[in-house]
């Protein structure tokens, strides 16, 4: 006689959500979506941590820089204030200054999508310049919070990871830093080129140009508050006059 067979339970899988990826394909996707510019973040990392090393402060305090402000521009800022000892005030003024952006950027991020109050807060603290720029393009409107969290977090392990190398290289390594700025600026200029691939948009980057123009010989102490303050205000009015042509059309 043939054996009955006997039917042995399956193994329980997580139930998801309808249409929603479980959290580690998620983890995949930003991962993949975040590499190059997590590895731009690695050389720009080791020169602030080189910088921390050799400005007499402890290497440490390239870790805890880079974890606790997660702020580069303002981080290289920061040491030089920090070995000048200057007043606390002063150092929290600059820091508005130089962060005064991130204001804009909060009115088109997609903060909501970022399910409870933790992620929220981690989502805000980590919102930085390339993260924002990932997350405004077209495919990044379909993304999950949880996509938008992991993508974050990735950005900010390589920050934190290049520092602290860069601190501790420091240590034993004598490093010329002359040059090593503009590293930065080629970080900016490899996302607008993908963005404008992405959407054609050719009045939007002649429009950011002129505001710059104007805020450099307008407002030159001021030039980056001022140049997105002018984008902002001039997007908003090409939106309204946008609408009011096709209500009238």
């Amino acid at each position: 006689m043939t054996p009955a067979r006997v039917a042995l339970p399956r193994p329980h899988r997580p139930a998801t959500a309808a249409g929603c990826p479980p959290p580690r394909s998620e983890a995949l996707a930003a991962l993949k979506v975040s590499g190059s510019v997590g590895l731009a973040y690695l050389p720009i990392g080791i020169a602030f941590g080189m910088l921390v090393a050799h400005s007499g402060l402890a290497w440490w305090w390239a870790s805890v820089f880079s974890c606790v402000i997660f702020a580069g521009s303002f981080e290289f800022l920061l040491i030089g204030l920090t070995v000048a000892a200057a007043p606390l005030a002063q150092i929290a003024l600059t820091a508005l200054l130089v962060n005064s952006r991130h204001v804009f950027y909060a009115l088109s991020f997609p903060l909501g999508r970022v399910a409870g109050m933790a992620g929220k807060v981690y989502s805000t603290f980590a919102l930085t310049d390339e993260a924002y720029a990932l997350t405004a393009s077209e495919a990044a409107r379909a993304w999950p919070g949880r996509r938008i969290l992991w993508l974050q977090a990735f950005l900010h392990a390589c920050w934190v990871t290049g520092a602290t190398t860069g601190a501790a290289l420091g240590t034993v390594i004598p490093v010329h830093l002359a040059g090593l700025g503009f590293a930065m600026t080629a970080l900016f200029a490899v996302l607008v080129l993908d963005a404008f691939r992405t959407r054609r948009d050719i009045p939007t980057p002649i429009l950011a140009m002129a505001c710059a123009l104007i805020a450099r010989f307008a407002f030159p102490s001021q030039l980056l508050l001022a140049a997105f303050a002018l984008f902002t205000a001039s997007l908003l009015a090409r939106h309204v006059c946008q609408r009011t042509a096709h209500a009238h059309a």
